[in-house]
């Protein structure tokens, strides 16, 4: 996996080298999620087509100021987003996937603005593990309710 982390743009693998988040990808994720504690996982993007994913990497290191000791973090290598997202629900880049001792919690799409992000941080680490979002079309009655 190690040549695949070179494919990210510099400020994504200062995450790692600087840090201190993992590389997971579709096989090491599932073991990294059941950890200890808050965690948080960043599904970037590529950084051609999705530049709010090399913000969202200068953030993250912030946010882990802002709430201290509250999460660790992860990266997946952009060659191995795709499955990864695929398995939590998550359609947008970038994403921060939230997780507890093993558990989803919710998900924080697009690059946001610094209030917003403290907002959504605190909501996510205060909120109970949820189930992941399903990809798919929504069911739908022939009355037009949607079927939950």
């Amino acid at each position: 996996m190690m040549n695949e982390t070179q494919l990210h743009a510099p400020l994504i693998e200062r995450l790692v080298q600087v840090h201190g988040a993992t590389w997971v990808d579709e096989h090491s994720v599932g073991d990294w999620v059941a950890g200890e504690g808050d965690r948080v996982l960043l599904l970037a993007g590529d950084p051609v087509r999705f530049p709010e994913g090399v913000d969202v990497a200068v953030v993250l290191p912030e946010l882990m100021k802002a709430f201290p000791g509250r999460f660790v973090i992860a990266v997946v290598p952009q060659a191995r987003e795709e499955a990864v997202a695929r398995r939590y629900g998550s359609q947008r880049w970038p994403t921060l996937l939230f997780f507890r001792e093993g558990q989803y919690v919710t998900a924080i799409a697009g690059m946001q603005d610094w209030d917003v992000y403290l907002a959504q941080v605190a909501a996510a680490l205060a909120m109970p593990p949820s189930r992941p979002p399903s990809i798919g079309i929504p069911v739908v009655s022939l009355s037009g309710a949607h079927c939950h």
